[in-house]
């Protein structure tokens, strides 16, 4: 019988009816844990671009849809007798719990304020207490569990920072530039004559650079997101720009091009000193 009020309960029986055996969806019946992942990944870009975008009607949409990514996994480890929904939401809960002890347990380190690096602190040492846990102390790394799935730029954050934690890290911003800029040196030394050596320096200067958004307290993702962004913005300026002379992008000399950039740079400027 179809729940009247709308919940999580009404979506769990959803999704049962969807993937009921006989009456159910064909296309929802053949997924697998597998199967599904790359929907997963699209949702939370999809919920990513809807914040960025301070779209909160769609956000409220894709969030909807990001929840029923929970519900489809939930309902195939039950169907498979591994987990289900409740047994996920318990194991969250306990583990919110347990790696909050100043807001949960130890209330005179909450009246202390913790400062945020503090927090983090505490947070990396349950999660190496977790890991520790669950493998060999004498084959357990400190990058284990990182996700090999994770977009590149992520994935170097967290290795960063993992290594951070126990100490293997610069000091101070300025260290990670002259490593930056250590590394600009080296894809020069072979930036004409040695393509394999170059794709390895220029992986290296990445990696550099993450680094600094990392100390910095930035987000690569984000502010290479934001940095596309920008630069699309810009880009359809230069087209307008073309197309206004009468003439293709093709049929431009680049220093023409490079002109109406700079002209779509200068209207940016003026507009941000006019607001």
């Amino acid at each position: 019988m179809l729940l009247e009020t709308p919940s999580i309960e009404k979506l769990r029986w959803i999704m049962s009816q969807l993937r009921d055996p006989i009456t159910g969806c064909p296309w929802d019946i053949k997924q697998t844990f597998s199967s599904i992942v790359p929907y997963t990944l699209e949702e939370a870009y999809e919920v990513a671009d809807a914040i960025e975008q301070n779209d909160f009607t769609e956000l409220e949409k894709e969030l909807g849809d990001l929840l029923f990514q929970v519900i489809f996994y939930s309902q195939l480890g039950q169907e498979e007798k591994k987990f289900d929904f409740d047994s996920v939401v318990a194991a969250i809960c306990e583990k919110l719990i347990r790696r909050h002890p100043h807001v949960f347990v130890n209330h005179e380190s909450n009246q202390l304020r913790l400062t945020d690096d503090e927090i983090k602190k505490n947070w990396e040492n349950e999660k190496a207490k977790e890991r520790s846990d669950k493998h060999e102390q004498n084959t357990l790394s400190i990058l284990a569990d990182v996700p090999k799935n994770l977009p590149a730029l992520s994935q170097a954050a967290k290795i960063q920072k993992r290594c951070s934690h126990v100490g293997f890290d610069w000091h101070h911003k300025v260290d990670v530039l002259d490593k930056i800029k250590e590394e600009v040196l080296e894809v020069e030394e072979v930036l004409e004559d040695n393509p394999e050596a170059l794709a390895e320096e220029l992986g290296d200067l990445l990696f550099a650079v993450v680094n600094l958004c990392r100390h910095a307290k930035e987000d690569p993702e984000a502010l290479l997101r934001a940095a596309n962004k920008k630069f699309t913005k810009r880009f359809h300026g230069v087209e307008a720009l073309a197309k206004q002379a009468n003439k293709t992008m093709q049929a431009h000399e680049l220093s023409e091009l490079e002109g109406y950039w700079q002209q779509v740079k200068n209207l940016e400027k003026n507009e941000q000193e006019s607001t």
